[in-house]
């Protein structure tokens, strides 16, 4: 008899326990994962109807919110034993998403733009522009439709279409401005005055042509070899008045002074009253006669002097 009672309370309680799994609850917080949205993503206890889909998730980035109205006519839509409680439920649905890079936009805009005779060492500047987001993780596809170019007024404009996996075409109108550039050789480090620039001491590149000075230097070889007349920071264009062939005697050096004439040869000793690079003339003091001559330089701490070369003056002894 007991064990009878039993079986019949256990019946009469699995209805009850099927009405309870029938029972659901809105979630406050969704984050989509697919560009589908099913019954299960939005209720809790939503049963065999979880998979059921209800519509499109928001774009990678955006969001969604679904008010009590809404949230109640899915529920009755799909057989779902819920009322809200009040006016205030409702639920936001979040896609996480991840910006295209700027420089991708901006190749898929030269590539197109080049077509129409822009510029190969032009730069691209964007206007105002929101990045279009894909979900994370999926390489985005880029390419530039219905490309113009305005050479007389160095503005461009295309739609940009972007196609990811997870998310429909989209497409972006974006315009810009074309920048024209010129080579330009800068410092690699901070460089003292004085120093002879190296090669590993200059790099080139291509900067704007509205802030290239006159006489910024364009190649390498313009700069490499040559001592600079005044300090020099990281990344600062050379200017060709910044540089001079390296001093070969320095100021107040001993140099070797070399006379010579039609099967003679002489040799003295002198002091550089000034610095001066190979092939300048530069005013020496003879030690032994403390007569100032000029000569030129030939060499590292080498001077030629004319012979007969008038003194320019005599220091007391």
């Amino acid at each position: 008899m007991r064990i009878a009672a039993l079986l019949l309370l256990l019946a009469s309680c699995l209805p009850l326990a099927a009405a309870a799994q029938e029972l659901a609850g809105p979630r406050p917080l969704v984050v989509a994962a697919d560009p589908v949205l099913r019954l299960g993503d939005i209720f809790e206890g939503a049963g065999p109807r979880a998979a059921q889909p209800v519509g499109a998730a928001p774009a990678p980035g955006q969001r969604l919110v679904i008010e009590a109205p809404q949230l109640l006519a899915l529920a009755r839509a799909h057989g779902l034993a819920w009322r809200p409680l009040s006016a205030q439920e409702r639920v936001v649905v979040e896609r996480p998403g991840q910006a295209v890079p700027r420089e991708e936009i901006l190749a898929a805009l030269r590539a197109a733009l080049l077509v129409h005779g822009l510029d190969a060492e032009a730069e691209l500047e964007l206007g105002p522009l929101t990045s279009p987001m894909v979900p994370p993780g999926t390489p985005p596809q880029l390419a530039a439709e219905a490309a113009s170019l305005d050479p007389a007024r160095s503005r461009f404009g295309a739609t940009l279409v972007v196609m990811a996996e997870g998310m429909p075409v989209l497409r972006q109108r974006v315009a810009g401005r074309v920048v024209a550039t010129l080579p330009a050789v800068v410092a690699t480090r901070r460089l003292a005055l004085g120093e002879v620039v190296g090669p590993g001491d200059v790099r080139l590149v291509r900067l704007r042509a509205e802030r290239v000075r006159p006489g910024t230097v364009e190649r390498p070889g313009q700069v490499i070899g040559q001592q600079l007349r005044r300090p020099m920071g990281a990344e600062a264009p050379f200017l060709s008045a910044d540089l001079a062939p390296p001093a070969l005697v320095e100021k107040n050096a001993l140099v070797t002074m070399e006379v010579e004439a039609p099967g003679l040869a002489l040799t003295a000793q002198g002091r550089a009253l000034e610095a001066a690079p190979r092939g300048a003339l530069v005013p020496v003091m003879n030690l032994a006669s403390r007569t100032v001559v000029e000569g030129q330089v030939i060499g590292p701490g080498r001077v030629r002097v004319a012979m007969g070369a008038a003194p320019l003056r005599a220091e007391a002894r």
